[in-house]
């Protein structure tokens, strides 16, 4: 069983525009609605391939009832929260050349007794699970070190647990000792308070992490693929995707690295597959079975320390 809790779900509204012009009338040529928020994406990943998930959800408002739902049609496991004010609903601008422009809300307010809720609801749902996915951005009311205590909390079960946040949250959960970390190429470089150019730097930020707690980390690169360092080793793999809009990539990457059994390079290789099928589906649309070509994934016999990489993830 794997658990994922989302503190700040959202409703994902993917608009399709010929050519996005600051100040203009644009109509669109096609609309997806889904549910969204990291943990919400990589257990629709999951439930799409046959995995067993239950994902704990912080949702209030109409808008919270309406993601319950839509969650719910897909057969996923949802154990809601209560949450103070409704759930967030962000909006990505798609052009034909898969250039995306996002506007997201803030989210609802997680005050402390909400903040109590959602960390008991997970602990008690987490005491079947092998892994414990704690993904996306603190709402709006959290302290700083929410996410680091959960891991801390959840650290006395036999869980494992990994982390995929952004912002002023990553390092504090991150020094808690969570067996995984995953950041995207952004969020390794805020973490490390400097921009990376190569995947040298990437491998790099990457050993900071792990010096500052984490077991191991699997940082997503977009068109560059991704990079595991996982105790002495380190590796680095890519596949050929058409990108037809990038959000809820990053997130699939991670569901399949733990389909895979969540360690070492056959992980990657799944990771990696699954987030190219990702990036090449409309919306925030999760890929099943259909969508994966692993024997597709490329690896590097040594990782190109020096390989520059795109500025596009």
């Amino acid at each position: 069983m794997i658990v994922t809790i989302t503190a700040n779900p959202s409703l994902d509204r993917t608009i399709q525009v010929r050519k996005l012009v600051r100040g203009g009338l644009h109509r669109a040529s096609s609309i997806h609605v889904d549910p969204g928020g990291k943990g919400i994406n990589v257990a629709r990943a999951l439930v799409l391939n046959g995995l067993p998930v239950r994902a704990v959800v912080a949702a209030g408002g109409v808008e919270g009832e309406q993601l319950i739902s839509l969650l719910e049609l897909s057969e996923l496991d949802v154990v809601p929260v209560p949450a103070v004010g409704p759930v967030r609903i962000n909006v990505s601008v798609v052009e034909p050349d898969a250039t995306v422009t996002k506007f997201n809300e803030p989210g609802a307010l997680l005050g402390s007794a909400e903040a109590k809720a959602l960390s008991e609801t997970v602990l008690r749902h987490s005491a079947d699970a092998r892994w414990v996915v704690i993904a996306g951005s603190l709402p709006p009311g959290a302290a700083i070190d929410f996410y680091g205590e959960l891991v801390r909390a959840i650290g006395d079960s036999a869980a494992s647990v990994v982390v995929d946040t952004s912002g002023p949250a990553l390092r504090p959960a991150v020094a808690a000792g969570p067996a995984l970390v995953k950041p995207n190429l952004s969020e390794l470089e805020e973490a490390v308070g400097r921009r990376l150019d190569t995947l040298g730097d990437v491998v790099a930020a990457g050993r900071e992490l792990v010096d500052l707690g984490a077991g191991a980390v699997l940082a997503s690169l977009g068109r560059d693929g991704a990079v595991l360092l996982s105790g002495q080793n380190c590796w680095h793999a890519e596949a050929p995707a058409v990108v037809g809009n990038s959000v809820g990539a990053g997130d699939a990457l991670l569901a399949g690295f733990l389909a895979a059994g969540g360690a070492g390079l056959r992980a990657l290789v799944t990771a990696v597959a699954w987030g190219s099928a990702a990036a090449s589906l409309p919306g925030s649309t999760m890929p099943g079975p259909e969508h994966l070509h692993p024997r597709l994934v490329l690896v590097a016999p040594e990782l190109e320390q020096d390989r520059k990489l795109h500025r596009d993830s």
